[in-house]
């Protein structure tokens, strides 16, 4: 069913306009007594029909409201090394397929990706948009967010404020599922840009609490351990059952 997100759906009728309600009689092309879905980006799901279309608009009725069963019982946070070219926008759309949360560009040591603040805030608007249309297309009810680029040094600052923080390390670390409790509610995954972490930026991230971990023996690309790490931690906490 063709699911949709905005802001206003707490009455019984609700518009959808601009690109959503061009797609979904342009592209989609709809038409009146059929269902969709929407929701209002913080796990609300309401089942609609189309009564109408008034001009650019469509108009639904709902038929059903409830609390999306497709979201994560975790809040996985993941820190990302920039990569190069566009395996940021891979990473922030496989993350949000498997319930990530949040997913934030870091610039580490050895991120040969450097934008400026200019390309960084267009950028970051473009994998929005990424993760909007990933979170429509597996179903869930609350659209990921996608934070601005920060430095390896803001994040040094960030990595108390979770419950569990781990870094995977090329160099070794422990195994994840001696981290990650099963009851774990928020847990945040930092994984390095291509070359890996430098040595003292794995000291500065285990000297503010996160922990090295590994997914394994073999040496992974960074946009395989991005989407291998927010994996293993819903498998640990119940997100993929």
């Amino acid at each position: 069913m063709p699911r949709f997100f905005t802001d206003n759906v707490d009455s019984d009728i609700i518009y959808i306009n601009g690109d959503d309600a061009r797609h979904i009689t342009r592209s989609l092309r709809m038409r009146e007594g059929e269902r969709l879905t929407v929701c209002d980006g913080a796990g609300l799901e309401c089942e609609c029909t189309i009564a109408r279309f008034e001009g650019e608009s469509v108009v639904l009725e709902v038929t059903q409201r409830r609390q999306s069963e497709n979201e994560a019982s975790c809040r996985v946070t993941l820190y990302q090394g920039c990569p190069k070219g566009d395996k940021l926008e891979l990473i922030v759309e496989k993350a949000v397929e498997l319930g990530a949360a949040r997913i934030v560009p870091v610039v580490t040591g050895r991120s040969v990706s450097r934008p400026d603040a200019k390309a960084a805030a267009k950028k970051s608007e473009r994998l929005s948009r990424h993760a909007l249309e990933a979170a429509k297309q597996c179903g869930r009810a609350v659209i990921p967010t996608v934070g601005d680029f920060i430095t390896f040094s803001d994040l040094l600052r960030l990595i108390p404020q979770h419950e569990t923080c781990v870094f995977f390390y090329e160099e070794g670390g422990i195994p994840l599922s001696e981290i990650v409790e099963k009851t774990a509610k928020d847990v945040a995954i930092i994984i390095g840009p291509e070359g890996g972490f430098e040595p003292s930026e794995a000291q500065e991230a285990t000297d503010a609490g996160a922990v090295a971990a590994t997914l394994g023996k073999r040496i992974l690309r960074t946009e395989t351990a991005a989407v291998a790490g927010v994996a293993s931690v819903m498998l640990l906490t119940g997100g993929l059952d």
